[in-house]
């Protein structure tokens, strides 16, 4: 198992890998724009802590669409398509009482065709990130990485 950890700021919009109290790099990330929560069905970004529950896509290229974490052709309206899950998903599990429901809500940390949005709230409840970072990200860690996401 891994001793990186994520750590992401939804105030900052940034997620940091950290390898003991360091922060070995950072990513901008997109969570929510309905806000923070762990309520099923609010499409929030739960909070605390987390972890990597599975990686999905590592054999598949960049921008591989998926839905229900399957690949399937992009659609022909990719650039404007609303929050397509792109290159890699991590799949989050919450470890607390508040955000157990976390992996049956299906919140992953995972790319989008969406860029633009970056750094701004802008997904319905994911961790979204430019498609480059989550595939570095993705390589980098571990299923049972912990994470951490803060308000």
């Amino acid at each position: 198992m891994s001793t990186l950890k994520i750590r992401i700021h939804a105030k900052d919009q940034i997620l940091h890998l950290m390898a003991a109290d360091r922060v070995i790099c950072s990513f901008p990330v997109s969570t929510s724009r309905f806000g923070l929560g762990e309520a099923e069905g609010s499409f929030r970004t739960p909070t605390g802590r987390f972890q990597v529950h599975q990686k999905i896509g590592e054999e598949h290229p960049a921008n591989t669409v998926f839905r229900g974490r399957v690949p399937v052709p992009a659609p022909p309206d990719w650039e404007t398509a609303d929050d397509l899950i792109t290159s890699r998903i991590l799949w989050l599990d919450g470890i607390e009482d508040h955000n157990a429901n976390t992996r049956e809500r299906y919140i992953y940390i995972h790319g989008t065709n969406q860029e633009q949005l970056i750094g701004q709230a802008a997904s319905r409840g994911c961790i979204r990130m430019r498609n480059q970072d989550v595939i570095q990200l993705f390589d980098l860690i571990d299923v049972g990485t912990e994470l951490e996401i803060l308000p």
